[in-house]
């Protein structure tokens, strides 16, 4: 419980320092989870900023929560382009590659993150890997009707049989109406490949694979916070600002 409330904290100073990515009047995206919450507060509470900008959700839960804040929501149909999208990561590789999607809101995250100019992530030290796939689930969002068949080739490609995510005792369904296959996978050695090939299956959305989207990553623990850069392409770990 000690550990939780700490995580908490350490999340919510992380997350208001993603508030400097931010400037008045820009259209923002807000993740979902646990640390893309933990900046929606921040950012509602941002006097002088809050007021300022447009926001476009990545799931109804996190809508629900910057409404209830008083912040402004948009459609992604309202706006061209997005300044800054912030959310959270289950997975962050040393070049800042991600897992994400373990919240069930996956493309629409990649969606909204594909159409910022920034994507900064907010995490605590636990989501650093030094590869990804570590951490052994990768989420794959599927149209439920393909779903059996789905489960059948991702399970002669990856040689262990996905999982029907489930809420309760009915699958789980995500904002657009999919399922979400969570595979078993140990360390990913060529993820470029790996998403190529998942969404070559009929029926695939989306992967929880986020391939050179995020320009940077603060990274919390109870030593401070870390700012990670993406490195220039043929560099395989980021640049570090405290």
């Amino acid at each position: 419980m000690a550990d939780e409330a700490n995580n908490e904290r350490i999340l919510a100073a992380v997350a208001a320092r993603a508030l400097q990515f931010v400037a008045p009047g820009n259209t923002v995206g807000l993740g979902t989870g646990r640390a893309a919450s933990a900046f929606v507060r921040a950012l509602a509470n941002a006097a002088g900023l809050a007021s300022t900008v447009r926001c476009v959700a990545t799931s109804e839960a996190t809508a629900g929560l910057a409404r209830l804040l008083g912040l402004r929501l948009v459609t992604l149909a309202e706006v061209d382009v997005i300044d800054v999208t912030v959310d959270g990561a289950d997975e962050v590789a040393p070049n800042l590659d991600l897992i994400k999607g373990y919240g069930g809101a996956l493309v629409r995250e990649k969606v909204v993150a594909a159409a910022s100019r920034q994507l900064v992530i907010v995490a605590t030290a636990d989501k650093l890997v030094p590869q990804l796939g570590t951490r052994g689930k990768l989420p794959v969002e599927v149209v439920p009707f393909a779903t059996p068949f789905c489960q059948r080739r991702l399970r002669q490609m990856l040689g262990q049989e996905p999982i029907l995510r489930l809420d309760g005792e009915v699958a789980f369904t995500s904002d657009g109406d999919n399922h979400i296959l969570d595979c078993a996978v140990g360390p990913i050695d060529r993820p470029h490949d790996l998403e190529l090939a998942i969404r070559g299956i009929p029926g695939v959305v989306g992967t929880g694979l986020f391939l050179d989207m995020a320009q940077v990553v603060l990274v919390g623990d109870s030593a401070g916070i870390r700012e990670l850069h993406r490195a220039p392409r043929g560099h395989s770990s980021a640049a570090e600002n405290r």
